[in-house]
């Protein structure tokens, strides 16, 4: 947190969500080895189009946020996801200065 210039004041606060973060990404794709719902690499890719196409099902004016991530969601890369959260929350809290 020195390294980033963050307040110490809000250290505590800005690690523990770095770490809850990391802590839950692992925990939501390694729960017995294996992302939840999912067996294999082709049965992710399964479980994924059948979650994007159920929310494309979804009213487009009930659910906007949905519609507007669902093919991001079925096409997306789990560790590219992981860096970039990883990226968003440092910049937060490197922005705390």
């Amino acid at each position: 947190m020195r390294a980033l210039g963050v307040p110490r004041g809000i250290w505590f606060v800005a690690a523990s969500t770095l770490v809850h973060y990391i802590l839950g990404a692992v925990s939501q794709t390694h729960i017995g080895g294996e992302a939840p719902g999912a067996e294999s690499d082709e049965d992710r890719e399964k479980y994924l189009e059948a979650a994007s196409a159920a929310w494309q099902e979804l009213d487009p004016a009930d659910y906007p946020f949905m519609h507007a991530i669902s093919d991001q969601m079925r096409e997306h890369d789990d560790r590219e996801q992981f860096l970039t959260g990883i990226a968003l929350i440092l910049d937060g809290i490197a922005n705390r200065r």
